[in-house]
């Protein structure tokens, strides 16, 4: 349970919410965990299957405070909005943005900022923690380059060349990315990203958590009232979830990255979790996807400090945070989108 930006979370999946006056009351087992005052609110978001009283639904409605229902996991399952309610301001503010590629030339260029610092620093840690182990002149060599790559952000004109900034600094950081491998070196030997399909067991896995991270990202947009189908940086296309590959850019490298390699490093996963197809491709095996979904769940969890708000938030609300922060920068309540930064 986490008050975050004036919206309530509710992640255990066994409370229960119910009204009393003019406060929310969180239950479990009949006990009250806590009261909030309704006119503190903005928002309600519930990771459970217990779900609201009918007088909670009536407050929230009375109070023009948006509902939203997820699984315990983070799949969307629906929203109540009642009679009155500013998301519709806020989409067309968001058509009007991504209509303008001036404008959202900055929203893209603080996500890809967001992106290139925080894979930086993964190397950074890389060679403060384990040094002595790995290729020190080709992490250094990635690390400056990922630098010179975050300068050229600023001086990009247009999309197409931020793209191109964004396309050259992933590869070199694909190419260093055996590196962070120190254990089962030859069982998880990365060689270079492949996609569609995945061609060895760190892509599998890589693949796998990115989709992911992609619905629970879709869901955060549509908790906060954006359309996740229109973005900044990515193009729009029929079934394409544009907003959420946008978000997703700044939190692959802290939330997926680090995890598969921790999960490897640690022999938290090995050999047996996977099965290749006859096409080659590379993935999890029903055994696999439940013990890294098991050890995901369990990441979630695990609370940071959250840098621009500064408060202690559990990983797995960091997408929801960054969506309202993007939905405060549409609707102009702040200066410019901060992007995540480990």
């Amino acid at each position: 349970m986490r008050k975050l930006l004036n919206t309530l979370y509710i992640t255990n999946e066994d409370f229960h919410l119910g009204r009393e006056r003019e406060n929310i009351v969180v239950r479990h087992e009949n006990k009250v965990v806590k009261r909030f005052p309704i006119h503190i609110l903005e928002g309600i978001v519930c990771f459970n299957y217990t779900g609201t009283s009918p007088g909670v639904v009536r407050l929230a409605n009375e109070n023009n405070i948006s509902i939203t229902y997820l699984t315990p996991s983070g799949q969307f399952c629906g929203k109540f909005i009642g009679v009155t309610n500013g998301n519709v301001l806020l989409r067309r503010a968001q058509y009007r943005l991504a209509d303008d590629e001036e404008a959202s030339l900055l929203v893209a260029a603080h996500c890809i900022k967001g992106k290139l610092i925080n894979s930086r620093k993964l190397f950074l840690r890389l060679l403060r923690d384990h040094g002595e182990k790995v290729d020190k002149a080709k992490v250094l060599f990635t690390i400056e380059y990922l630098k010179s790559q975050i300068e050229k952000v600023d001086q990009c004109a247009n999309l197409d060349s931020l793209r191109g900034v964004e396309g050259d600094a992933a590869r070199h950081y694909f190419q260093t990315f055996d590196e962070l491998i120190l254990y089962q070196k030859e069982e998880f030997k990365f060689v270079m990203r492949s996609k569609r399909p995945p061609l060895n067991r760190v892509n599998a896995i890589l693949s796998y958590l990115y989709s992911l991270l992609t619905y629970e990202i879709q869901s955060a947009l549509e908790t906060v009232g954006l359309d996740s189908y229109v973005g900044f940086y990515h193009t729009d296309r029929p079934g394409r979830v544009s907003l959420a590959l946008d978000l997703i850019e700044e939190l692959r490298p802290f939330m997926v990255d680090r995890f598969v390699v921790t999960l490897i490093n640690r022999k938290q996963i090995n050999e047996n979790d996977f099965e290749v197809k006859a096409n080659k491709a590379v993935l999890l095996n029903d055994k696999g996807r439940q013990n890294v979904l098991k050890l995901w769940q369990s990441r979630k969890k695990e609370d940071i400090i959250h840098p621009f708000i500064k408060e202690k938030v559990p990983i797995g609300l960091i997408p929801y945070v960054q969506a309202q922060l993007l939905s405060r920068y549409i609707r102009k309540d702040i200066e410019a989108y901060p992007p995540f930064l480990t």
